[in-house]
């Protein structure tokens, strides 16, 4: 959702403090002016406590770099939408653990946001690639400088038979709303013997629709496993949604769709072609 004009000016001005848990505004608004704000603010998660020793509104959680992301794109996830959240430090830790990157490693992320994963991914030895939706989140990755190559588009779009070669690694977090549909776009540019880490709601271990059932069974085949995160991982980013971490081993010959495999695919219809 995108943050209104006269919000981003109040909260990027230079009297305004944004720390620990905190946003305090210690100036006079007009009377829209502050129901626009206390509206944002409240839809991310924070309180108003008026308390004069306080007299700010009050996170649950370190709202800092949540906030400086948030500016970066001049918007805002609400509470209402299953979009775009941030990645937590914590969480961003936890894949980057089951990842075993090493040097010089070729990296994806698919749905960067604003390179919360990027930028720690390429301080551990990683060569990533970015794709990206949104405009002003792409503005923001290439301020960042992080990565080797930002492609403005969307995920589902892109065809892994335009891309030259699969990636070691492929690391997401990708919408909530379409995580499944995302990770099985994303193993189709993971290379044979690559590792694929994704954050995927808590609901991918029990939803009974067909599309939901199937992709557990193939990442059954797989031998992958989805691991329960804590349940306040993501109030870091303004949502309580539970969630759950899969890391997945792609093998040549396995049953995942991989890279390799999409480049197996032409020469095999060849051969049916010919009989």
């Amino acid at each position: 959702m995108e943050i209104p004009s006269g919000v981003y000016d109040v909260l990027t001005d230079a009297r305004t403090v944004i720390a620990g848990d905190r946003v305090q505004i210690p100036f006079e608004l007009d009377r829209p002016t502050y129901e626009q704000v206390n509206k944002m603010l409240k839809e991310i998660g924070g309180r108003w406590d008026g308390r004069k020793s306080v007299r700010a509104h009050v996170f649950p959680f370190p709202v800092e770099g949540y906030m400086r992301a948030c500016l970066a794109t001049r918007e805002f996830p609400s509470r209402y939408e299953q979009g775009w959240y941030p990645t937590p430090t914590r969480v961003v830790d936890e894949m980057l653990a089951h990842a075993g990157i090493r040097e010089g490693m070729s990296v994806l992320e698919p749905s960067a946001g604003t390179g919360s994963i990027v930028g720690p991914a390429v301080e551990c030895g990683a060569v990533v690639d970015c794709v990206e939706i949104d405009e002003r989140r792409v503005r923001a990755l290439r301020e960042q400088g992080a990565a080797r190559r930002i492609v403005r588009a969307d995920f589902l779009d892109l065809d892994p038979l335009d891309w030259p070669h699969g990636y070691r690694r492929v690391l997401m977090n990708p919408p909530f709303s379409q995580a499944v549909q995302h990770v099985e776009h994303a193993l189709g540019f993971l290379a044979d013997g690559g590792t694929l880490v994704a954050v995927m709601p808590e609901s991918v271990m029990w939803h009974s629709d067909r599309a939901t059932v199937e992709f557990r069974e193939l990442i059954s085949l797989a031998e992958g496993t989805f691991a329960p995160l804590p349940d306040d991982s993501f109030a870091p980013s303004g949502t309580n949604v539970r969630t759950v971490l899969l890391v997945v081993n792609s093998e040549p010959g396995g049953p995942l769709p991989t890279h390799g495999w999409h480049r197996r695919q032409p020469r095999q219809l060849d051969l049916f072609a010919l009989t």
